[in-house]
């Protein structure tokens, strides 16, 4: 007799026997690609407006990937988590962040390529109940919110997918003889006809039932033109005969469309996918489908696919290929727009604010369709119009109308906002003869648009697109030079004014180029801040540095060194971990330590910026607020962010002993320093006569080429060496 454990065990391993013989019924393991299905699962992405989607077969030992969209998944074992979660969904399931969710997170398409993060999906279900698989979508972004019209959308694709797998599993069956085809359709949910070599019917299904009103009992031995309509039977009857004669001569499942009559005497419009067993010589099983209702469920789909759900203004998908028939038919003009304070609204009012500010531009640019002009929602705060056969004065004058279309005020939730706009503008054929190249060129405008005004428009000039070939070039030089370690530091002394004595060094980028030499931060530092590589390379001198720092302090116990941060390095979401493990590694004190940062990060956003920078300053680490003075900054920042010290930007400094205005700034900075408790160091002492005044007007520390230039790390230690009685004990 079985124990309870043993008859669990049992019992799950009939279950899953059972399981896999209704898998095979469909015979796709190992089958050809299918074109259907790689058509339904690019449509689950696009409806879903998910980069990635996959079509997951769960087999006996391993998960097949039978089709995918947007990914390079290979096959995965069964035990791989991602593929139990699969397994163990009866519903549609949805994870908006797989790398919080304890049985994904160790998944290896999540920790690796492709970085999985959302994950949605349905299970595939057979007629015998029975889970086969699972038609999945995915971004390496995380989600927030996956709404029911997305759910809804990914249910009908899945139960696209079915269709189609339903009808591979009926035409598998035609291989196996009359009875096997008569008892897998007896179970399909799809509507089948089986009819002899004579064209006389004798299967026809509840699901044909259903669908076209008569009783097996009342079609069973009758023509199969029995359900066509008078008028087209002799030509649909014919049309039927070379369909069956096909099939039996290549197999290939041919798909046919045919008007018959429903019991009530209306007319419907089916396709027959028709298939041919082996027990007879034209006998032949058909699986119907009707045609308007499908139309319906896939118009829907495709719909969605090629509209903003938010907006309903066609998508970028959508739009480019009206473009694309326009452009070929004539001249046109391309509009891109950038609507200017979008994310400040959106950060500050919240998104459904935002939602409801983009939804009324887009109201607002949709009355512009009666001009003839396409109109499309790019995607976030972008959008786009494009109007054929316009001069370039009178593309001028549609740019003028479009900014006009933003000059009124937006109500948001009670609140009165307003919205800049830029514009970029492409016309064809001059600067393009394609969608495609069309849109690259108004995006370089907008570029030029967004980086010189608020409100305004640019047209296409070639030489924009040697500035974007020049970014690139050095984008990809300084991926090269990180990879070739490539990038040094150099470090400035930094001293305190009464005796010149030595407290630290600020950490200084420079790049030895293979070819121009050693260059300063100026030739490439805002490419870099702009770029990918922001945040390794700011991590690789923040190790760097915080190594040097414990080296030298060996010899000279006191010494501190200060590291400018990058936006990057914060937006990452773990410098609290790096600056830790970088103090831990080189076994560097908290207190060794100073961090600068920009008001330009500061504005990035205040709860992350404010959140890191606080635990870094309970733990004694020194933060700086570098540059102070030199744009926007305001008294409210330094009671908001947690600082330690101001530095005077050179600007300030350079003529301080002439300039009372520079006097007077740089007071104010000494005043606001000593008011909040803060230390301030003043950059750029050039000469003796400075740094007397800046004693004066009661600043404590500095730096400049008056007591060092930049020194590379050896000479750095020199310096120190020979300055032995000036460096602070």
């Amino acid at each position: 007799m079985l124990g309870p454990s043993e008859d669990r065990f049992t019992s799950a391993t009939l279950r899953e026997a059972d399981r896999i013989r209704a898998l095979e019924e469909y015979r796709i393991i190992g089958s050809p690609a299918d074109p259907d299905l790689d058509r339904i699962v690019k449509l689950a992405a696009r409806v879903c407006r998910v980069p990635m989607a996959a079509l997951f077969i769960v087999g006996r030992d391993r998960v097949h990937v039978k089709s995918q969209y947007g990914a390079e998944l290979g096959d995965l074992p069964r035990h791989e988590r991602i593929c139990t979660y699969i397994n163990s969904q009866d519903a549609l399931f949805c994870v908006p962040d797989t790398a919080a969710d304890p049985h994904l997170a160790g998944s290896a398409i999540v920790r690796k390529s492709p970085g999985i993060r959302f994950y949605a999906g349905v299970p595939l279900v057979a007629p015998s109940g029975h889970k086969i698989g699972a038609i999945c979508v995915f971004d390496p972004k995380p989600w927030s919110k996956f709404c029911s019209k997305d759910r809804r959308a990914l249910e009908d694709v899945a139960a696209l997918v079915m269709e189609r797998l339903e009808m591979r599993r009926v035409h598998a069956a035609s291989d196996d003889g009359d009875l096997r085809f008569e008892r897998i359709a007896s179970t399909s949910p799809n509507a089948i006809v089986c009819a002899d070599a004579h064209g006389g019917i004798t299967f026809w299904n509840k699901s044909a039932e259903a669908m076209m009103g008569y009783s097996a009992h009342e079609v069973l031995g009758q023509p199969v033109s029995f359900v066509f309509p008078d008028r087209l039977r002799r030509t649909q009857t014919a049309k039927l005969t070379r369909a069956v004669r096909k099939t039996a001569a290549d197999r290939s499942a041919p798909r046919a469309g045919f008007i018959v009559r429903h019991r009530d005497g209306t007319e419907l419009e089916l396709e027959m996918t028709l298939s041919v067993t082996r027990d007879h010589d034209a006998g032949f099983g058909a699986v119907l489908r009707d045609i308007s209702i499908a139309r319906q469920g896939e118009h829907r789909l495709y719909a969605r696919a090629e509209l903003d759900p938010l907006t309903g203004l066609p998508n970028r998908c959508r739009f480019l290929a009206a473009v694309r028939q326009l452009s070929t038919n004539g001249s046109g003009t391309l509009f891109q727009l950038d609507l200017s304070g979008f994310k400040d609204i959106n950060d500050s009012l919240g998104h459904g604010a935002g939602d409801q500010l983009l939804s009324q531009a887009a109201a607002r640019l949709s009355t512009l369709t009666a001009a003839k002009a396409k109109v499309s929602r790019f995607g976030a705060d972008e959008f786009a119009v494009y109007w054929p056969d316009l001069s370039a004065s009178e593309a001028s004058n549609k740019a003028e109308n479009l900014l006009s279309l933003f000059d009124l005020p937006f109500l948001v939730d009670a609140e009165v906002v307003y919205l800049g706009v830029n514009i970029g503008i492409a016309r064809c054929p001059d600067d393009g003869t394609n969608a495609e190249e069309l849109t690259a060129n108004a995006n370089l405008a907008l570029e030029r648009a967004k980086a010189t005004r608020r409100r305004g428009y640019e047209f296409f000039k070639p030489e924009m697109r040697q500035v974007v070939i020049a970014r690139r070039t050095i984008e990809s030089e300084l991926r090269q030079a990180l990879a070739a370690s490539q990038f040094e530091l150099f470090y400035q002394p930094q001293v305190i004014l009464n005796d010149a004595s030595i407290i630290g060094a600020e950490a200084l980028l420079r790049w030895r180029h293979p070819t121009r030499g050693l260059l300063a931060p100026g030739a490439f530092l805002s490419h870099l801040e702009k770029g990918p590589l922001a945040a390794d390379v700011g991590n690789w001198v923040l190790r760097t540095a915080c190594k040097q720092a414990a080296l030298l302090r060996t010899h000279h116990p006191n010494f501190r060194v200060a590291v400018n941060l990058f936006g990057a390095q914060f937006d990452a979401g773990d410098l609290m971990s790096r600056v830790e493990d970088a103090l831990l590694t080189y076994k560097l004190p908290p207190e060794a330590l100073e961090l600068e940062i920009t008001e330009n990060i500061m504005l990035r956003g205040e709860h992350a910026i404010v959140v890191p920078l606080r635990e870094m300053l309970s733990r004694g680490i020194s933060i700086a607020f570098d540059d102070y003075g030199t744009g926007f900054a305001s008294l409210n920042l330094l009671k908001r962010f947690p600082v330690s010290r101001l530095k005077i930007d050179r600007s300030f400094v350079r003529d301080v002993c002439a300039d009372e205005e520079d006097a007077a700034i740089v007071q104010a900075i000494i005043y606001l320093g000593r008011c909040f408790k803060l230390n301030v160091t003043a950059e750029g002492i050039e000469t003796e006569e400075q740094a007397e005044t800046l004693r004066m007007l009661g600043c404590t520390e500095g730096q400049g080429y008056l007591y060092a230039e930049p020194l590379s790390a050896a000479a750095l230690a020199n310096y120190l060496c020979r300055n032995d009685a000036r460096t602070v004990a």
